[in-house]
C-alpha cells in the first residue's frame, strides 16, 4: 500500500528503532487498521492487549474481575515499556494505556504516537458488536462511552499525529496515515 519503495524506506528511517503506537478508544479501529499499516509498511504488528493476557495467563475481562483496573494498569505500563524497546513494529494499545503519564513518557521516547480518533456514534456501533470490553459491562454503556471521550481526548490530542477513523475502507485511513507519516519524513528532512 505504500506508494513506492522509495517512501518506505523513508518511513522506515523516519522511524529507526521507534515503533508506531495507536492510541484511541476502544472500537477506533487500532487493531484493524494496526494490521494493515503494519502490513503496507512491512512491520512487525503487536496487540498490547494480547501480549498482556499472555503476560498474565488469562484474559483482560478476567485480570479486571479478579484484581481490579489498577492492577490491569500496572501490569500493561510494564509490557508496553517492554514492548517498545522491541520495535519497530506497530503496536496497537488498550484505550486507557496513553491516559498513564509514565506510559505517555515511554511512547514519546520510543514511538510515534498515533491516535486513532473516531466519534460516539462510530464507536458505539463497533463496540455494542462484542461483549469483552471491562470497562463497558455497566447499564449505560453509552454514558460511559461519552465519559471516555470527555477524560481522555484532551490527552489523546497530545499524539504525535491524528487521523479520524470512519465508516471507510481500513486501507483508507491506512493511506493516510502513511501520507502524515511522509509528512514527517519530509518536515524531518527540511529540518537537517
Amino acid at each position: 500500500m505504500a506508494n513506492s519503495s522509495t517512501q518506505l524506506e523513508s518511513i522506515k528511517a523516519l522511524l529507526g528503532a521507534r515503533s508506531i503506537v495507536l492510541v484511541g478508544l476502544m472500537g477506533a479501529g487500532k487493531t484493524t487498521v494496526g494490521r494493515r499499516l503494519a502490513n503496507a509498511l512491512k512491520l512487525p504488528f503487536v496487540d498490547a492487549d494480547t501480549e498482556i493476557e499472555k503476560a498474565a495467563g488469562q484474559s483482560i475481562t478476567d485480570i479486571f474481575a479478579d484484581h481490579g483496573e489498577e492492577y490491569f494498569r500496572d501490569g500493561e505500563r510494564r509490557v508496553i515499556g517492554r514492548l517498545l524497546l522491541e520495535g519497530p513494529h506497530v503496536l496497537a494499545t488498550g484505550g486507557g494505556a496513553f491516559m498513564d503519564p509514565e506510559t505517555r513518557t515511554e511512547i514519546e521516547a520510543a514511538g510515534i504516537s498515533l491516535w486513532l480518533r473516531a466519534d460516539l456514534p462510530l464507536l458505539m456501533k463497533r463496540v455494542l458488536r462484542r461483549s469483552t470490553r471491562p470497562l463497558l459491562m455497566q447499564d449505560d454503556p453509552e454514558a460511559v462511552m461519552k465519559r471516555l471521550i470527555d477524560e481522555r481526548y484532551p490527552v489523546y490530542r497530545n499524539a504525535d499525529i491524528v487521523v479520524d477513523s470512519r465508516d471507510v475502507p481500513h486501507d483508507v485511513i491506512v493511506r493516510e496515515i502513511i501520507r502524515q507519516l511522509q509528512s514527517m519524513t519530509d518536515a524531518e528532512r527540511s529540518d537537517a
